[in-house]
C-alpha cells in the first residue's frame, strides 16, 4: 500500500483530514498507521478514531524529559514499521531521540515561505511586516526551529485588507493540496528500521 506514516498533531487536524482524503481518493499511496497527539482534548483525536486509525495520546508532563517520551514513541513507531513521521500542527519541537532515528524522514508543514517567519504565529508575523506574499513550506525537520531542508514551497498573495482569518484560509487551501502531493513524492527507503 505504499509508505507507512505516523501523523503527529496537536489541534483540529485540518491537514490530517487532507492527508486522509488524499489516501482515500488514491492520490496519496500511503497507510496512515498511527496518530500521535500531545493534547487529550484535541479534535484530531476524534477524527483519527472515525478513520479507525490507531491513536497514541500522551501528556508530556507525565514524563521526566522529552527524551523519555520520545523513547516510548520511537519504540511504537519502529514496531509498526513507520517510514515517515508527518507533523501536521504538532506544537512541540522534536528532540534528538526521534531526529536521529528518523533523519530526513520527519516532515513538517509551515505557514510561511521559510526562512521568513519561522516559529509560532507565522501568519501574524507576515501581517505585522505588511508582506504582499507569504505562503506554505514543506520541509524536513532538523534540530532547529523550522530550519530543515526545504522540500517544496507555494506562495500565497496577501491582498490589501485581508484579515488574519482570510490569510489563514488561503494558506490552509494551499496546505491541503501541497502536503499530500509532497508526501506522495517522498522516496520509500528499502531498509527498515
Amino acid at each position: 500500500m505504499g509508505m507507512k506514516l505516523a501523523v503527529f498533531a496537536s489541534g483540529t487536524g485540518s491537514n490530517f483530514d487532507a492527508i486522509m482524503k488524499a489516501v482515500k481518493n488514491g492520490t496519496l499511496e500511503a497507510d496512515v498507521s498511527l496518530l500521535v497527539c500531545d493534547k487529550i482534548e484535541a479534535s484530531v483525536v476524534k477524527k483519527a478514531q472515525q478513520h479507525l486509525i490507531d491513536t497514541v495520546v500522551f501528556n508530556p508532563k507525565c514524563y521526566e524529559s522529552k527524551a523519555a517520551y520520545e523513547e516510548v514513541l520511537l519504540k511504537d513507531l519502529q514496531s509498526r514499521g513507520i517510514d515517515y513521521v508527518i507533523l501536521a500542527g504538532f506544537m512541540r519541537l522534536i528532540g534528538p531521540t526521534l531526529l536521529e532515528a528518523y533523519e530526513h524522514r520527519i516532515v513538517n508543514i509551515h505557514p510561511s515561505l521559510l526562512p521568513a517567519f519561522p516559529g509560532k504565529d507565522a501568519i501574524g508575523q507576515a501581517l505585522e511586516k505588511n508582506v504582499k506574499v507569504t505562503g506554505v513550506t514543506v520541509h524536513f525537520v532538523d534540530n532547529g526551529m523550522d530550519t530543515g531542508p526545504i522540500i517544496d514551497q507555494e506562495a500565497v498573495r496577501v491582498e490589501e485588507g485581508d484579515t488574519r482569518e482570510a490569510v489563514q484560509k488561503k494558506i490552509q487551501q494551499v496546505e491541503h493540496k501541497l502536503y499530500p502531493r509532497v508526501i506522495q513524492s517522498l522516496p520509500v527507503k528499502e531498509e527498515s528500521l
